[in-house]
């Protein structure tokens, strides 16, 4: 190897790892977000959540999910087994690289695509919250993040029949966002709405969050992790070629969510006649899932359009979502599930190598896996040891029945 060589090795791999460790500041984005769209006394338990699926999905993906995701046969639907049934080629031959990763460490690969995992999983947890046991979300991270993300994975970035197809994600719309949001659906409707949120007429109650600063931090945390998120996916630097790609993948990405949010401000002035700051972030966020799917074909102006569609989509969705009492707190099947398909179908507008017959297809592959499958797993989980908190510790809050503490013990009333 030459020095040449070495250099661009060693530039493409930190490059790699700085990125991952972006997306994993994302995890942080989405605690903040959630912990300040739920009420205060649910608070300790969504951050509980969130540290700890993603020290679940690190591990899974380790033992189990980056085996099957990228060890497989290509173009095809089953993954590779061997490690489940004790092969020899096990996580730490996958990862040694050598031919296998001519420009990077595969170790630098695995630590970019682990983080990726976890952000799935967390759009999970916002959807469930205030309502749902602790340990069965937890029971439910291990086989969404050890086996039912990483079939959908292989099946596209892993090179399985979706690929094959011709399958169209760059960084990852509906292979992390949409899937996410498939298996936060399947949740959804296996645990039903919050106490109070609808009434027997129809009648719909806003349940407002117990901390809008946090949230703000959390959707300005996830704006900036989200350039790790899609600029890593360039998955190269050390060129001229892959330098100008990834600085067009930011300049796309920051402008796809400044749209987002313009568009969301705008709609919910015109629809609710008020500067609705939870539709606001969630047109940030929305912008930014909808760039994903191709944050580089896009001109700058063409990418801010795309994005401010997703905030325009993201603001009906919700509201519309609620119409069918499907009671989602932080709004993330409507932000990272029907916005991640607007952004699977936009690709096409701006890269002419995909066509909208395989994006479909896509869609429909990986959404109907991942919810199938994600409901298979939350009946059982109802079955077996219960999914939903009684309404008295719902009442109370599940901080104290789940974790024994209050994120804001101050303002609780000393018992006498």
């Amino acid at each position: 190897m030459s020095e040449l060589t070495e250099l661009s090795y060693a530039l493409d791999t930190f490059y790699f790892l700085i990125c991952g460790v972006l997306v994993m500041w994302m995890a942080a984005g989405f605690a903040m977000l959630e912990a300040g769209l739920v009420r205060a006394k649910n608070t300790a338990e969504i951050l509980t959540k969130n540290i700890a699926l993603f020290a679940i999905a690190c591990t899974m993906y380790l033992l189990v999910g980056y085996y099957l995701m990228y060890s497989s046969p290509e173009g095809g639907i089953l993954p590779n087994l061997g490690v489940l049934l004790g092969s020899e080629n096990g996580i730490d031959a996958v990862l040694a690289g050598g031919d296998d990763a001519p420009y990077y460490s595969m170790r630098a690969d695995y630590f970019f695509q682990v983080v990726f995992v976890a952000t799935a999983m967390s759009i999970v947890s916002g959807a469930v919250a205030e309502r749902m046991k602790l340990w069965a979300f937890l029971a439910f991270a291990v086989v969404m993040t050890g086996l039912i993300y990483p079939v959908s994975g292989y099946w596209t970035w892993g090179g399985g029949w979706l690929s094959a197809a011709g399958f169209s994600d760059y960084a990852g719309s509906g292979i992390v966002h949409m899937a996410g949001a498939a298996a936060a659906l399947a949740g959804v409707l296996v645990l039903g709405p919050r106490k109070g949120k609808y009434g027997k007429d129809g009648s719909i109650y806003a349940i407002p969050g117990a901390n809008l600063p946090l949230a703000t931090l959390g959707t300005f945390i996830l704006w900036m992790g989200w350039f790790g998120f899609n600029g890593g996916s360039e998955l190269k630097v050390s060129d001229v070629a892959s330098a100008n790609n990834m600085a067009q993948v930011l300049v796309n990405t920051n402008a796809a969510a400044a749209g987002g949010v313009i568009a969301a401000l705008v709609i919910a002035k015109l629809w609710f006649r008020k500067a609705d700051l939870t539709m606001t972030l969630n047109g940030a966020l929305a912008g930014l899932v909808a760039i994903t799917a191709d944050p580089l074909s896009p001109s700058a102006p063409g990418a801010a359009l795309i994005g401010a569609m997703g905030g325009v989509i993201v603001v009906a969705a919700i509201v519309g979502l609620d119409k069918l009492k499907i009671d989602d707190p932080v709004g993330a099947i409507s932000v990272h599930g029907v916005v991640g398909i607007w952004g699977l179908l936009a690709v096409p507008l701006t890269n002419g190598d995909a066509t909208f017959g395989a994006q479909l297809l896509g869609i429909v592959g990986i959404f109907a896996w991942v919810f199938l499958a994600s409901l298979i797993v939350w009946g059982i989980l109802k079955a077996v040891m219960g999914i939903r908190v009684s309404e008295e510790e719902e009442y109370e809050g599940v901080d104290l029945t789940e974790c024994g503490m209050e994120a804001y013990p101050e303002f609780s009333v000393a018992k006498k």
